[in-house]
């Protein structure tokens, strides 16, 4: 959900968009397989609701979401397997007696609820075991018959291991397919991040839609490479040392967070440039190489996916006009040349505009000079992206074809750190309090599952597990999220129910329908990952068919349906709303505040470097804290998405919020921005003026975290614009002197050039940090009244 429109019908309508990316055919042509096989040998022998145990359980632990190493899909899978089994078990053992069953469903969901703390993966198998329990409990659990309990479990536990083995089975010849597949992800992300850059090329004065897309897409890259740094990791830091490949994929992952450093600094001098006229002169030919460098990052992401050899070769060359490349496949061939032409055409038009400019009376160059040294540090920083692509291009060449070159690749990069990690007994130890917002959910979650199960029961309601069914799904940790996924199941529910009904009334052979089952499970699950909505609604007649299937029911199944999803999602919102709830609002400012205070950070390190040039071992640590600030704003961006997603008479005036967002990110790109300037900086040339801002603005925002810790008002902001004047004098009167000696040293590198290029861009972003931190101050002001 983006900032910018929160009017109910778009918010509504924001619930049912697809995002980004393909179908997963791969995936649906599995499930289909997983299903077809139980399905089919129940038709044959006339055991079709036996074979129904099997396929529920397969089905199950197809559902389990897991983006990992072959190891960690394994032991999900195996346990989702033994879980799904065991839940039916007990299922059974209490089914028959309502007295039990009640205390039982609230321990069962409970301890379920609790395995949240221990990450996604065991989120995730703790979901579907759940859902087992309650479809047992209502629809094929029954204990008359010892021999007929240990058949069903034994189907159960068939089931699962059928997928099991049909999901992981081929991936023990190639269990590093997950890490590139990873790093693939990765690199198509970071094209799509690059284009949004591409489009502040394209729509300057369309600010506030644009950087809303642009965050969200760094966030994704972001979350893309943490997940591929934790695969990695997961992979190869158990061995003594990663192999080949492994060390080829460590360097493409940190040439990832190189990257995004580059893209993010580019659009901070996009921004700069386009408020000058001489930036149309050259905007075609920085959108081309934009557009070019998107198009490479993507085909090295198609190159990894597809594992195909993408054979590049770079000639001994010194300049990019020099070099030659040789492809295995026709279609990938043109993307670095056009990128290398495009590169060519861009400075050849900076170096036309250039002479034009200085060749001009100098008193008509002053203002036009800034802006002329702002495009040539646009062209240096598209020059450095495309250097890196065609490294990374060699890097995925090697990867593709085994083999190891004297390259770039044999860079001296550290692994990622591992997390110090809490035993299972810790853990559960620390969060066993209303503090925690996971034990609070456990608890809301089976007291809700609980009163479902048992008014279905007391009720007698015809299928009135999908009461249960649906609270336990929708059911999320905090208001925001349960409300997007209520919507999402109702609404899916209806316009699948109204489906399945059709199909019912239409179909009226079993192995039709049973044809029919087979492929909405095949496009339902090819279209998951890209919406939730669109998923339920394909997932709904399925399961109609299903119980058709199974046992007549006809078209009355889906209007049991409709009404039930509609019963289980009000009890979501009701105990969302009701049972222990902790608001968003409330936790915000804490988040704030460690967002601040991540970013402050960042910008000590960055400036210390500025300050003490020649302490050149602070390189790791502003890659640390850049990360950890880029996490920490994430963090506080998904708090404020929550905070939209709650009731308006709690959630309180969003408009600051959606503000200091928005500056606090643009503080992190101008800080990335200083970062990436540090390349050329020798510090020979230093404005005494300088670190007496940066202790101003390390005051300031420290007064700032605390303001948002404390709930107190900011102080008032000191003397900021008197050391900006200070600066700027001294910026211009560099330039009047640069100016000056242009006629005898056009192009020669002399002091006062090098002071221009080193003092200019420092002075343009301290001039941007000073702006967003005055917003900052006000907002924060406002939000303490």
């Amino acid at each position: 959900m983006s900032f910018t429109d929160k009017r109910p019908l778009s918010w509504f309508l924001q619930q049912f968009q697809l995002q980004p990316g393909k179908p997963a055919i791969a995936s649906g042509l599995r499930s289909l397989f997983i299903l077809g096989v139980p399905i089919g040998i129940g038709i044959i022998t006339n055991h079709t609701a036996e074979s129904a145990i099997a396929t529920m359980a397969a089905w199950f632990v197809g559902m389990v979401n897991v983006d990992g190493a072959y190891r960690q899909r394994a032991i999900a899978m195996i346990a989702a397997t033994i879980g799904v089994t065991v839940m039916f078990l007990i299922a059974s053992l209490v089914s028959s007696h309502l007295w039990l069953a009640v205390p039982t469903t609230f321990l069962v969901i409970f301890i379920t609820g609790l395995a949240s703390l221990y990450g996604n993966v065991a989120a995730s198998v703790s979901l579907i075991t759940s859902i087992m329990y309650v479809i047992a409990l209502a629809k094929f659990a029954s204990f008359s018959n010892l021999s007929t309990l240990i058949q069903h479990c034994g189907l159960c536990l068939a089931g699962g291991t059928w997928t099991t083995v049909l999901s992981l089975g081929l991936w023990v010849v190639r269990p590093d397919v997950p890490a590139i597949q990873t790093v693939a992800n990765c690199y198509l992300s970071l094209s799509r991040f690059v284009d949004l850059a591409n489009q502040r090329a394209l729509n300057p004065k369309n600010h506030q839609q644009w950087e809303q897309r642009f965050l969200q897409a760094q966030d994704t890259v972001i979350q893309n490479l943490t997940s591929a740094r934790s695969v990695w990791t997961t992979i190869w830091t158990r061995q003594k040392g990663a192999n080949l490949r492994g060390n080829q994929l460590l360097v493409l992952i940190e040439d990832i967070n190189q990257i995004v450093n580059s893209v993010v600094a580019l659009s901070e001098l996009l921004a700069i440039a386009s408020e000058h006229q001489l930036f149309s002169r050259l905007q075609p030919e920085i959108q081309q190489v934009i557009e070019q460098s998107a198009i490479a990052l993507q085909m090295l992401s198609q190159a990894m996916s597809n594992d195909k050899p993408l054979l590049y070769e770079r000639l001994p060359f010194g300049t990019l006009r020099e070099r030659q490349r040789v492809y295995a496949k026709g279609k990938s061939s043109p993307h670095l040349g056009d990128l290398d032409r495009s590169l060519e055409a861009l400075e050849h038009q900076r170096q036309v505009l250039r002479s034009q400019i200085l060749n001009q009376t100098i008193n008509a160059q002053t203002d036009n000079y800034s802006a002329l040294l702002n495009l040539g540090k646009i062209t240096a920083s598209l020059t450095k992206l495309a250097e890196q692509i065609h490294t990374d291009a060699e890097i995925v060449t090697d990867l593709s074809l085994g083999k190891q070159r004297n390259s770039n690749a044999q860079r001296d990069i550290s692994p990622p750190a591992q997390a110090e990690r809490s035993t299972i007994i810790d853990t559960l130890r620390n969060n066993f309090t209303f503090d925690s917002v996971l034990f609070r959910h456990a608890l809301r979650l089976a007291l809700i599952t609980t009163l479902a199960e048992l008014l279905a029961s007391l009720l007698q309601l015809p299928r009135g597990y999908w009461i249960t069914l649906t609270a336990l799904v929708a059911l999320k940790p905090n208001f925001g999220g349960t409300s997007q996924t209520t919507v999402q199941r109702v609404v899916g529910t209806i316009l699948g129910g109204i489906i399945g009904i059709a199909l019912v009334l239409l179909v009226k052979n079993s192995l039709a329908s049973a044809v029919c089952f087979l492929l909405l499970v095949f496009v339902a699950m090819s279209v998951r990952s890209l919406s939730y909505s669109l998923f339920i609604i394909l997932l709904t007649p399925a399961i109609i068919l299903l119980l058709n299937i199974i046992s007549a029911g006809g078209w009355k199944v889906g209007i049991l349906r409709i009404f039930d999803s509609l019963a289980g999602g009000v009890l979501a919102l009701l105990g969302s709303y009701l049972l222990f709830p902790r608001w968003e609002r409330q936790q915000l400012p804490a988040q704030l505040q460690k967002t601040i205070r991540a970013n402050l950070a960042y910008f000590q390190q960055v400036i210390a470097n500025y300050l003490h040039p020649e302490h050149n071992a602070f390189a790791d640590s502003i890659n640390m804290l850049r990360h950890q600030a880029a996490l920490e704003n994430a963090n506080a961006n998904a708090a404020a998405q929550r905070l939209f997603s709650e009731p308006r008479h709690i959630q309180g005036e969003i408009e600051p919020v959606m503000t200091l967002m928005i500056y606090i990110r643009g503080f992190f790109s101008s800080v990335t921005t200083l970062a990436e300037h540090l390349r050329e900086f020798s510090g020979e040339y230093q404005f005494p003026e300088i670190k007496l801002l940066a202790d101003t603005i390390v005051q300031v925002l420290e007064n700032l975290a605390d303001a948002q810790g404390q709930g107190q008002p900011p102080q008032p902001l000191p003397a900021l614009d008197s050391y900006l004047e200070a600066i700027h004098k001294q910026i211009e009167q560099l330039h009047t002197a640069r100016l000056s000696e242009i006629a005898t040293n056009f192009n020669t590198l002399t002091p006062t050039l090098q002071a221009v290029l080193e003092q200019t861009p420092l002075s343009t972003e301290l001039d941007r940090i000073v702006n967003e931190i005055k917003v900052m101050h006000c907002v924060i002001a406002r939000l303490q009244e």
